[in-house]
């Protein structure tokens, strides 16, 4: 399942980034690789707020579709 799809609190594990290699450098850069757990924190009008590495990060729902947990 994607990221968009994971419940609010509830912890994953990032399996797979899909998606154009600076697409998924861009990602790396800010904490998401794979195996790494994550937390969606909130989501509001598609936007989500991210645990990821002990720091929240906000993503819109275009880039949360390309992180497969």
């Amino acid at each position: 399942m994607t990221l968009s799809m994971a419940k609010a609190g509830e912890k994953n594990y990032i399996k797979k980034i899909t998606g154009r290699d600076n697409t998924r450098q861009f990602l790396e850069r800010l904490g998401f690789v794979e195996g790494e757990g994550v937390i969606v924190i909130s989501e509001l009008a598609g936007n989500l707020i991210i645990n990821v590495k002990d720091t929240r990060i906000a993503i819109d729902k275009s880039m949360a579709n390309r992180i497969i947990v």
